[in-house]
């Protein structure tokens, strides 16, 4: 099987209060995206990730990973996270089987956790979930993630933004990190397919998993340590995040 990984890093990050690309916020000296960067090669997956950035913040991230041997696909718009991947697709080679979507403000996951989310893949999606447990603590970071609802056969059937949800469904504690593997030819046949009937007008990777289950494809699962899927949006949230690192 031949695999690449797409890195979505063309976020402004207007919420770190910071002229830098918000991927490059640095977390104990280094720039929070180069811990992915490095998972992501020591993982064996890809040798080659591809880095979504967009126009002006291309030259800074490339210069300050210069050190790895990265792809650069521009976002031209800010027009959601779908948007942010069908700009790889044009890197991507027609002999790639999986892909897999990470965040460049998610620098914990591990290189092992990479590895296994690569093997495991089975069916048209591999959707990476997190159960919290609760939101108390540090993870107070995930009660604003989209929602994970099973159906009564434990099958994922769809994922609900926080900002769609009743009161009842926000008590669910399994959350979405919008992470996933993909079978690489049904997403570009059927990333085309989303819409951006929501407020902000972005098209969401997260509809993916919804078009997947109208389909009746099969949908995979991987839980990933609350830990590691930690996201860094503002000042407060790396200073929790500099907490964790050890």
């Amino acid at each position: 099987m031949k695999r690449k990984i797409v890195i979505l890093a063309a976020g402004k990050g207007r919420r770190m209060k910071s002229e830098l690309p918000k991927v490059l916020a640095r977390l104990k000296g280094k720039p929070m995206i180069e811990y992915l960067v490095k998972a992501c090669l020591e993982s064996g997956v890809d040798t080659n990730p591809i880095i979504v950035v967009s126009p002006d913040n291309k030259e800074i991230i490339s210069r300050a990973l210069a050190a790895y041997d990265c792809q650069y696909a521009v976002q031209t718009e800010q027009l959601g996270t779908g948007h942010a991947l069908a700009a790889a697709q044009n890197l991507v080679d027609e002999s790639i089987d999986h892909i897999i979507c990470l965040y460049g403000d998610h620098p914990f996951v591990k290189a092992e956790t990479i590895e296994k989310v690569a093997a495991s893949h089975n069916g048209v999606i591999t959707m990476m979930t997190v159960q919290a447990g609760d939101f108390n603590d540090w993870r107070q970071c995930f009660y604003y993630w989209g929602r994970i609802i099973r159906d009564e056969h434990g099958q994922i059937e769809k994922n609900i933004e926080f900002r769609d949800a009743s009161d009842e469904i926000k008590r669910i504690t399994e959350v979405n990190p919008s992470m996933y593997c993909f079978q690489s030819r049904w997403l570009w046949q059927n990333l085309k397919k989303i819409r951006n009937h929501n407020a902000q007008k972005e098209y969401y990777l997260t509809d993916m998993v919804g078009l997947a289950f109208e389909q009746k494809q099969k949908i995979n699962t991987f839980p990933l340590d609350p830990k590691e899927a930690v996201g860094i949006n503002s000042q407060e949230e790396l200073a929790v995040a500099e907490s964790l690192l050890i």
